[in-house]
């Protein structure tokens, strides 16, 4: 597997090298001697969630503190788009847009202290999330994926995107204010 440093700190690109013969392709979407000895992450998964959405479903931002994920397409397409909302950081309030479909397998592993979403590019989508928490009621944070000062590079796909309730009434992530790391870390 090909692990590639995206622009905000911790999160890497994944892509796998396909061994093909006459039955079809096999690779290892990842390893984890490769995540630790060539990022330093230790992935330890706990959960493992399912999303199944129609072409313009729009889901996220969502983070949950104290949560390394790997999330891959495993059916249809998807713009994946991460936030740093990591207090004091550099790249705070700045993104990073992969784009993910099943045929290329191709994943995206995000750090604590990212915000995730993702917008359908196709009906029938399906996106693996490799969770190192289980999740807890309460525990997960929501933010605008539209917040226009983000300038989050989501597609025209010539419809409204489609979202939940908790997702469209979610608020902006908080503008940077002179904070220090050691104030905590979101």
């Amino acid at each position: 597997m090909l692990l590639t440093a995206l622009e905000l700190a911790g999160a890497y690109r994944i892509d796998p090298e396909p061994l093909s013969d006459p039955r079809g392709v096999f690779y290892e979407s990842v390893r984890h001697s490769v995540l630790r000895e060539r990022a330093g992450i230790e992935l330890t998964v706990r959960q493992v969630n399912f999303s199944v959405s129609a072409r313009g479903v729009l889901r996220g931002l969502h983070a949950t503190p104290g949560e390394v994920k790997l999330v891959t397409c495993v059916r249809g397409a998807v713009l994946d788009v991460a936030v740093d909302i990591r207090s004091g950081s550099a790249t705070y309030g700045q993104h990073t847009a992969t784009m993910l479909d099943a045929a290329a397998g191709t994943a995206v592993l995000l750090p604590d202290g990212l915000a995730h979403g993702f917008l359908a590019l196709a009906d029938d989508t399906c996106m693996s999330y490799l969770c190192s928490q289980e999740y807890v009621p309460g525990t997960m944070l929501s933010f605008d994926a539209l917040d226009p000062d983000l300038g989050l590079p989501w597609p025209d796909l010539g419809l409204q995107p489609i979202r939940s309730a908790t997702d469209a009434g979610a608020p902006p992530i908080p503008r940077p204010s002179p904070v220090t790391p050691a104030q905590g870390r979101y």
